[in-house]
């Protein structure tokens, strides 16, 4: 076989490798969980080393499954984690402290520091995000504060920092080549996504020296070759894009007013703007969608922090439930006339609230309520925080009036029972895609139409095909109650209600 493309999917739980044929069919898969660290609370880290030793234990176990070597693939496309940030030794390699998730709100200190400051809206204007413990760049200013010597190794031009992408590429390019994709770099802070450069001001602000950071390209572009270590053969990285860019990729929203949104960890609705950079009036974040051909297209994005992650607390923390895919299948039997609501805050609120301070909440219990109950009331908040995110989207952004379709993707979309929950309270069609691994689909993409084995984008989104659309069956008026009860539920929940 030849023509074959390698994603490597790096998420936050666990790195997934995939081997893609020319025919864009999934032909070896490589899965491997790594350690979650909570060292203090609303604290979370990950040790690089081990996602190393997962991408590349992966990326081998996909080869031998696809039955191929690495001589047989064209190219590999990363997608991974945003947001989450290594700093590591020019020379070594050896990252001088755990990476910082996403999810971390270490920083919300620093965060409220700046915002009483009066910098945020200049943040906002330059990169479309809020001051958030969420994105990378307050991430990059701990580090450099609280790693003993690291702040003057720093401005010694001896350490670089990036997003997983990025270490990822200089360990497999054998440090020959530092590099982040725009997706990624419009997550930092510190990159303004309207003149596509990383922004002085705000590196000034953070107190971020500029030498740390990587090249910034296309999300198709030659990010260098492997070398052949690692596989047996040096294989050109020629797409890279942060995992919600690469999921709205993978599900071909390439048109202004689609718009996708992934359930995994947590949940991430993109809709694409096109070359409109539509700033929000309701909290939600501008971002980059991709950049493609020196062309940037925009896209409004919603931030929920918590979505899969709650059926793995009712999994892991209650254990009501044995497997994650046996949430559906509880929900279904809770008792149709009790309206409990969960508040999912366990790390604050994303938008369109962004409270940091927030923390997760239940009401309606009664005497009678149980395990099944909760998990109705658990996955009844993805569907309601969703909601709350078309809500938002529709106020910023009207694409000629169409009705929005919601291509969904992740984990949580396999159970038919929550899909139909989610179109009841969006009161929209939710088309369910026959490829579900659409993150990696669409970090496979970059790389195979780069290497010349995969179609352009008008070809690959004629590929794109339905499972199955889920349409609304509530009554309008039965909806309306439960939206009012959980926006009462979320009023009572916020740290300043």
């Amino acid at each position: 076989m030849t023509g074959l493309i390698l994603a490597i999917d790096q998420g936050t739980t666990s790195s997934r490798s995939i081997v893609f044929d020319s025919a864009m069919r999934l032909v070896g898969v490589g899965q491997k969980e790594f350690t979650q660290y909570y060292p203090a609370s609303g604290w979370v880290e990950h040790d690089p080393e081990e996602i190393w030793q997962s991408v590349v234990s992966t990326c081998k176990a996909a080869l031998k499954q696809a039955k191929c070597d690495a001589k047989a693939i064209a190219a590999i496309g990363i997608t991974n984690q945003r947001e989450t940030v290594v700093i590591w030794d020019k020379n070594t390699g050896k990252p001088i402290h755990n990476a910082i998730v996403w999810q971390d709100r270490r920083t919300a200190g620093l965060c409220e520091k700046l915002r009483k400051a009066g910098v945020e809206k200049t943040f906002t204007r330059k990169t479309g995000l809020l001051l958030d413990p969420y994105f990378s760049g307050t991430k990059i200013s701990w580090l450099l504060d609280k790693v003993k010597g690291a702040r003057k190794r720093a401005e010694r031009g001896e350490l670089l920092a990036g997003t997983i992408d990025s270490f990822l590429i200089w360990r497999l390019t054998g440090g020959k080549v530092h590099a982040t994709d725009a997706t990624n770099a419009s997550r930092t802070l510190v990159y303004n996504i309207a003149t596509n450069q990383w922004d002085s001001e705000l590196l000034d602000i953070l107190r971020i020296p500029a030498a740390l950071l990587p090249e910034v390209k296309d999300c198709a572009a030659d990010f260098g070759k492997t070398e052949k270590s690692p596989f047996g053969a040096e294989i050109p990285i020629l797409g890279v894009a942060g995992d919600q860019q690469a999921a709205t990729i993978g599900q071909a929203c390439f048109e202004p007013g689609m718009m996708k949104s992934t359930y995994g960890t947590g949940c991430f609705a993109l809709l694409n703007t096109g070359t409109d950079m539509v700033r929000s009036k309701n909290r939600l974040l501008t971002t980059i969608a991709y950049r493609l051909e020196g062309k940037t297209t925009y896209a409004l994005e919603g931030s929920i922090f918590v979505a899969g992650a709650a059926v793995q607390w009712l999994r892991d923390g209650l254990k009501v439930i044995g497997k994650a895919e046996h949430s559906g299948e509880l929900a279904a039997k809770a008792d149709p006339t009790q309206d409990v609501y969960l508040v999912p805050a366990f790390v604050g609120l994303g938008a369109p609230h962004w409270d940091t301070e927030a923390r997760g909440a239940i009401f309606g219990l009664t005497r009678n309520s149980g395990p099944a109950e909760f998990a109705r009331a658990t996955l009844d908040s993805v569907a309601f925080q969703t909601r709350d995110l078309l809500d938002a989207m529709k106020k910023d952004w009207k694409p000629n009036g169409a009705k929005t379709v919601l291509r969904v993707d992740g984990g949580m979309v396999a159970s038919d029972w929550t899909m139909q929950r989610l179109a009841d309270m969006l009161d929209a069609p939710v088309d369910r895609p026959t490829i579900l691994e659409t993150t990696a689909l669409g970090a496979a993409w970059l790389a195979g139409s780069r290497a010349g084995v995969w179609p352009k984008a008008k070809e690959f989104a004629k590929a794109w095909a339905l499972d199955r659309r889920f349409k609304p069956e509530m009554e309008e008026a039965e909806r309306a109650r439960k939206l009012k009860g959980w926006r009462d539920a979320v009023r009572r929940t916020l740290s300043e209600a």
